[in-house]
């Protein structure tokens, strides 16, 4: 469908609506969707922006893995890094100084052509910005004040990146596949930016050359993406719509109804539903994010580290997974996914309400204490929560739960004004320094630090025994040195580190039969909507 058939599926996605209205009070009407349209139903309430230099949350980062590019891209079948907007990189002899040849002929949905310049001026942006997500780029010597010699357009199809110190090369190319490294269409932005570099602008508009354009976001409500004729692949699904939809249930009718195409946030009696329904399927992929429970410590009691080892011991992982869970997580406990550089298989901690009462003891806590435990209002989140919940109260810990949106649930964490926290963490791109350089370093505890996109901060957590650690595993080119320190920091953590990891995600999606292609980014990255098909009907 091109652009200038927009306004008859506006009317057949109204009708849908209507539709979705009858089948929640009881019609047998079904719904359909259009045949070249992807209808999602998915939570998206912690979407905060949608420009890539702020955006730092999953369902945004899903959006804006198909509106923009980036110079090294992640193959959606193979999931490995593969050229992007970048046909080719290479690094001198330095070690420092990398260059990227771009690929010919790539254009934006303006029309502009994409250019060494276009990319310099969105890292530049990114860094001078210096929003939520700029640490990936900063983590790389580049500062405010050297972006614009360190990050430049040699030419019109060549761009040198200089960093501070000889990395192991492949940490920079994993980096630059993150969403913070889409390149933006320069011209587009500066037709709108202030002083913010567009930032305000991008909040709600897209200047890319993924695979679709931002045609409107409603906070909590929707997104509604059109594709880009410009875009280097073919496009079956011509336009995507995301609906904010929280609860599995009305998911589950919906998906049924033939009102979605796609839902995301199924639970286990869902699952067994599906699997019933002959006009349904699912697909399991493992995914890179953990859950796990944290403890500030700004927190009297939760800064002595015998109490965070005995909630350690309060927690029934296999017996969450088995019997609340049921396939959907796997118990994991250190905070490299399965699947990446150095991860372990290490399980040393199960509900031990014993062991737990004696660290208490010596904590000075022997009849417990209260606490909260801050948690997104998602169902599978709150049903992980109460089993916490249940289990602390076993060693005397009354912990109340303070549910709220997803959007009010990072924004207390990141001013570090909780307490207990669940949260789940995604990796930023393949390779083992995401997670350790948020889980196990910290370059300033301070308040002033405000290290906001970093797990050991936002938790005051200092990381003095790991951080050296992790500055040394970034540099070593020897691929098995390299994974034997992060497997001796990830055991480390496991005992000191106030960040408790639970679980690792196994996403299962559910579809319509005849729904093909649609990926969920696996380990290692976002949700990928343009590979979707539909068999015709």
């Amino acid at each position: 469908m091109s652009f200038l058939s927009s306004r008859p599926f506006a009317r057949r996605l109204l009708a849908g609506t209507v539709l979705l209205g009858a089948a929640a009070f009881g019609s047998a009407a079904l719904a359909e969707t259009p045949a070249d349209t992807l209808v999602i139903a998915n939570g998206i309430d912690d979407m905060k922006s949608l420009d890539p230099a702020e955006s730092f949350e999953f369902a945004g980062q899903d959006q804006i893995n198909n509106i923009y590019e980036t110079l090294v891209e992640i193959d959606p079948a193979t999931l490995k890094p593969v050229p992007g907007l970048a046909a080719s990189w290479s690094v001198a002899d330095d070690g420092k100084t990398y260059t990227f040849k771009m690929a010919e002929g790539r254009k934006f949905a303006s029309g502009n052509p994409v250019t060494a310049e276009d990319a310099a001026f969105s890292l530049q942006r990114v860094v001078k910005l210096d929003q939520t997500p700029a640490f990936i780029l900063t983590q790389f010597g580049l500062t405010k004040d050297n972006i614009e010699t360190s990050v430049k357009a040699v030419d019109a199809s060549t761009l040198q990146i200089v960093t501070d110190k000889p990395y192991a090369p492949s940490f920079l190319y994993n980096a630059l596949t993150a969403e913070v490294g889409s390149i933006v269409d320069k011209a587009v932005v500066m037709e709108h930016a202030a002083e913010d570099f567009g930032n305000a602008w991008l909040d709600t508009h897209s200047a890319g050359s993924g695979a679709y354009v931002l045609r409107a976001w409603k906070p909590n409500e929707s997104v509604v993406l059109d594709a880009n004729p410009n875009f280097g692949h073919e496009v079956a699904m011509k336009r995507v719509f995301v609906r904010h939809v929280v609860e599995p249930a009305t998911q589950l009718l919906l998906l049924q109804k033939g009102d979605v195409d796609v839902a995301r946030n199924l639970g286990p009696t869902d699952i067994a539903s599906v699997e019933k329904d002959a006009n349904l399927k699912i697909q399991t992929e493992l995914r890179g994010q953990v859950y796990y429970l944290s403890g500030n410590q700004k927190d009297e009691i939760l800064a002595k580290p015998k109490v965070m080892e005995a909630i350690k011991y309060l927690i029934d992982y296999d017996g969450i997974t088995s019997q609340l869970l049921k396939g959907q997580e796997q118990t994991h406990q250190s905070f490299l996914p399965a699947g990446f550089l150095g991860a372990i298989e290490d399980k040393p901690f199960k509900l031990d309400v014993a062991k737990a009462k004696a660290l208490l003891a010596e904590a000075g806590y022997p009849d417990g204490f209260e606490t909260e435990i801050l948690i997104r209002n998602e169902k599978e989140r709150v049903d992980i929560a109460q089993a916490i919940q249940g289990s602390l109260a076993q060693a005397g810990i009354k912990a109340s739960l303070r549910s709220v949106t997803g959007a009010e649930a990072l924004s207390i964490y990141r001013a570090r004004n909780h307490k207990l926290t669940l949260q789940t963490w995604g990796p930023d791109y393949p390779d083992p320094q995401t997670n350790a350089s948020v889980f196990a370093a910290n370059a300033d505890n301070s308040d002033a630090g405000a290290l906001v996109g970093n797990l050991a901060w936002r938790n005051a957590y200092a990381a003095t025994e790991t951080t050296p650690m992790v500055a040394a595993a970034v540099v070593e080119k020897d691929e098995a040195k390299r994974a034997a320190l992060y497997e001796e920091m990830q055991r480390h953590e496991q005992m000191a580190s106030p960040i408790a990891v639970l679980f690792q995600r196994s996403e299962q999606p559910a579809l319509r039969k005849g729904v093909d292609g649609f990926k969920t980014g696996g380990a290692v990255a976002s949700a990928f909507y343009w590979t979707v098909t539909k068999a015709a009907k």
